[in-house]
């Protein structure tokens, strides 16, 4: 009996601690990067992705596991006192590996078109925050944060300066592909952004502010 209680858990404790993940990823991505308006290196860093739009593996990445491996340590010291070790260090675990799918999660929104229904709401969410209201759509594993603390919205389409196009979103003729018509359309120009427009869209997303096309 011990022992089944044990294993059912475990499974249960790591849930539970990737849950209270989403939870931190939307503390985190709200009030640590962009409240902070480039104050501190992690708002600087995702500020910057905002200014790219584009997501590609850069070094510093290294100390955000680095620091969440060390926070989910924590957390699961902190559970195995209060509950015991296997539940304990299951839920540190699971903030663990509800960090590590939410990275690869936003990097496959950046680098690949949405192959289910799920993946294709998420997308539409996510780039809304991008390029219609960086003070909305925290969430990027899912919406119910947003929902609770009423950053939430849901455009119709979203509008999408076409230098900052993502690459699965346009066909060769440099326009929407047909089956994200319905969510989403281009505007402005394509041109090469040049360093007065680098400078603007700098500036923009430091101050939260949506790019302009």
């Amino acid at each position: 009996m011990h022992v089944l209680l044990t294993l059912l858990t475990i499974p249960a404790a790591v849930l539970t601690g990737a849950a209270f993940w989403t939870f931190g990823e939307y503390v985190l991505h709200r009030w640590a990067f962009h409240e902070m308006k480039g104050r501190g290196l992690g708002s600087r860093e995702h500020l910057d992705h905002h200014v790219r739009a584009m997501w590609s593996f850069d070094p510093v990445i290294l100390l955000a596991w680095f620091g969440v491996v060390l926070t989910g340590f924590g957390w699961g010291l902190l559970a195995t006192w209060l509950t015991g070790p296997a539940a304990g260090w299951s839920f540190g675990a699971g903030w663990i590996v509800g960090y590590f799918f939410y990275e690869w999660h936003h990097a496959q929104s950046h680098l690949r078109a949405p192959k289910n229904r799920w993946e294709a709401s998420l997308r539409k969410h996510h780039f809304h925050h991008h390029f219609g209201h960086p003070m909305s759509n925290h969430g990027v594993t899912h919406p119910l944060f947003d929902i609770v603390f009423g950053t939430l919205e849901r455009p119709d389409r979203v509008k999408v300066p076409r230098r900052l196009a993502m690459v699965w979103l346009i066909d060769e003729h440099g326009e929407v592909k047909e089956e994200f018509r319905s969510s989403y359309e281009l505007v402005g120009s394509a041109a090469a952004t040049d360093e007065r427009q680098a400078a603007i869209d700098h500036a923009r997303a430091f101050a939260n502010l949506t790019p302009i096309a």
